[in-house]
């Protein structure tokens, strides 16, 4: 079952054919009647804020970010433990900025520096559940092949200026497919679940030009001057996620610059 109506909890149900609740998960009696409704062995949790349109939305409203953040799921989850309900959680990779301390990337048991209120509250979600036997998976600016706003190559089209910095993402179908073989196993803890490699915005809306609409023009600008040129409330986080941890797991993730060509092949042909 999957609390939360947005876009990565239609995905889950529309890939794996289970209830999604729209649920408040700051609301007990919402969650157990739910729970009772449906009977789940396992629940996900992709309820949250992010803002809208983005996330210095968060930084004006940080009473309801830390609600839909950090409250609800930590609610959501004890409600789960206590009635021996398996629990899954979706996070994110943006707890982390700058270089990490290996070349790999950042690894789950390196100490997050957040830079935003947004990733803040992903932090201190995290630091809460981690005791308990639950499973929490980050994602780093997912996409798929379907134009929508919370999609990171709609974002990027829909951008004026484009950031010139190199990221760890994640496609949607390959998150899906992980997720899926982690909730099988009953897998715990911490995973970064991130496709291989990095690939630089730069390159994406290259792609995008060559594949989609050879139209789209766009000014590449440094990360530092979203701020200085006051772009932004909220710094962006830029980082490499490794994800050894989940292939570890016999988990494999396509290359991240192939699963970005290969969904705006698909991409296109709905713009």
């Amino acid at each position: 079952m999957i609390f939360g109506n947005g876009w990565l909890g239609n995905k889950f149900k529309d890939s794996f054919h289970v209830a999604l609740s729209p649920a408040d998960i700051t609301d007990k009696k919402a969650i157990v009647d739910e729970l009772i409704k449906y009977r789940p062995e396992c629940v996900i949790n992709a309820a949250g804020k992010t803002g809208k349109p983005n996330i210095d939305w968060c930084e004006d409203h940080k009473m309801e970010t830390i609600s839909s953040n950090v409250i609800g799921p930590l609610i959501l989850a004890e409600i789960c433990l206590k009635k021996n309900i398996y629990f899954g959680h979706i996070s994110s990779g943006c707890i982390y900025d700058g270089a990490a301390p290996k070349e790999s990337g950042f690894s789950e048991k390196d100490k997050p520096n957040p830079i935003s209120f947004y990733s803040w509250t992903k932090v201190e979600a995290e630091k809460l559940l981690k005791p308990f036997p639950f499973l929490i998976m980050r994602i780093r600016m997912p996409f798929d092949s379907r134009p929508h706003q919370r999609n990171l190559i709609t974002k990027l089209a829909g951008y004026k200026n484009i950031i010139d910095a190199y990221n760890s993402l994640t496609s949607v179908e390959d998150f899906l497919n992980a997720a899926k073989i982690l909730i099988e196993k009953r897998a715990t803890g911490v995973f970064n679940i991130v496709n291989d490699g990095i690939i630089g915005h730069k390159e994406i809306m290259d792609l995008y030009q060559k594949i989609v609409d050879p139209s789209i023009s766009y000014t590449l600008i440094k990360p530092e001057e979203l701020l200085e040129k006051g772009l932004v409330k909220a710094g962006r986080s830029n980082c490499k996620l490794d994800n050894s941890k989940l292939v570890a797991e016999g988990i494999k993730m396509r290359n991240a610059k192939e699963a970005i060509k290969s969904e705006l092949m698909e991409y296109k042909k709905f713009v």
